[in-house]
């Protein structure tokens, strides 16, 4: 199992967070998104290795960018 975190820019409210869910939800190999807007952060988890770049793109889709880290 793996987990990964990111931090999500721009989320302000409760459909922001089911925007995110939804679309990461759906990328291949994801088995559960916790979404904390307060924070920020995206926590993604999957039986196996989760393509960083289709979570990404699943972010953008919804409408947010992923912050660099620091």
């Amino acid at each position: 199992m793996s987990t990964t975190t990111y931090t999500v820019k721009g989320m302000t409210c409760g459909h922001c967070v089911s925007s995110v869910r939804e679309e990461v939800g759906e990328v291949p190999g994801v088995t559960g998104v916790e979404v904390d807007l307060t924070t920020g952060l995206v926590t993604v988890s999957g039986q196996g290795p989760v393509s960083d770049e289709a979570v990404r793109a699943a972010v953008r889709t919804a409408g947010y960018e992923v912050a660099d880290p620091a």
